[in-house]
């Protein structure tokens, strides 16, 4: 089953903190299994006139009644289609792991459909897309193998992996993520006008230097590149480094 074409675009935006005064939206996508809740309160770090939209896939949080993406295409479309009333003031968009990919494809996406492009592209955690696949592919694997994976990945807390009613809510979804992630075939396209900002963490065994350095070649703009401290998930601990680095960007391009 698909999901719905049909969901009204507020379910999109959970947790949008909407400020009269924004003069620039920056739309937030989720890392696999992840939810808009990742980015709940980043507003308050960053200032007034940059209004904090947290994308809400389906099958997560408060759209969990209604069936995941399991293929990327399908994803960008949709969720091109349901942000198009939102891009109706300068924007840019951020993304986490598998968020970074769905950020890089939907810029490609809006060009591709002749509408206006995000200002900016920040990709965090996330290994260029023009790499090939490291990893064998985990998304069908059996049950106990996939939680033993999950495990190794270090991305699912501990309690919620021995927590069996939970894991049967969560599994369905992680797989869905893990199959969009693994079935995405690259497929090469003219350089992004864009600049490109990308993170990494320090201690992350599988994206490294070099992997987030790759974004380079993605844009024809500004690239930078910052590696912090921790392990893939950087983000949570890093927040407050990772949103003053986009604050500084952003005052860079809005002055270009």
């Amino acid at each position: 089953m698909k999901p719905s074409s049909t969901v009204p675009a507020e379910r999109w935006l959970a947790y949008r903190e909407a400020s009269p005064r924004a003069r620039l939206r920056m739309f937030c996508f989720p890392y696999a299994g992840g939810g808009a809740s990742a980015y709940r309160g980043w507003g308050a770090s960053l200032p007034p006139e940059i209004e904090v939209c947290p994308v809400q896939l389906p099958g997560r949080e408060g759209r969990l009644r209604e069936a995941p993406f399991t293929r990327s295409g399908e994803m960008i479309t949709a969720v091109a289609d349901a942000l198009s009333p939102w891009f109706d003031l300068p924007f840019v968009f951020f993304g986490h792991s598998m968020g970074a990919a769905i950020g890089y494809e939907l810029a490609r996406e809006l060009r591709r459909r002749g509408r206006p492009l995000p200002l900016h592209l920040f990709v965090s955690g996330r290994r260029a897309p023009q790499l090939p696949a490291r990893d064998e592919p985990i998304h069908d694997l059996p049950e106990p193998e996939f939680i033993v994976r999950l495990r190794e990945l270090n991305g699912t807390p501990e309690e919620v992996l021995q927590h069996a009613e939970l894991m049967k809510l969560l599994i369905p979804l992680l797989r869905a993520d893990f199959a969009v992630n693994e079935t995405y075939e690259y497929v090469e396209e003219p350089q992004l006008d864009v600049g490109i900002s990308a993170f990494g963490g320090l201690a992350d065994v599988d994206v490294g230097r070099e992997d987030v350095e790759a974004w380079s070649v993605q844009t024809r703009g500004r690239f930078r590149m910052r590696m912090m401290p921790g392990d893939h998930f950087f983000l949570h601990p890093q927040k407050d480094l990772i949103l003053e680095s986009v604050a500084r960007d952003l005052a860079e391009i809005r002055a270009l």
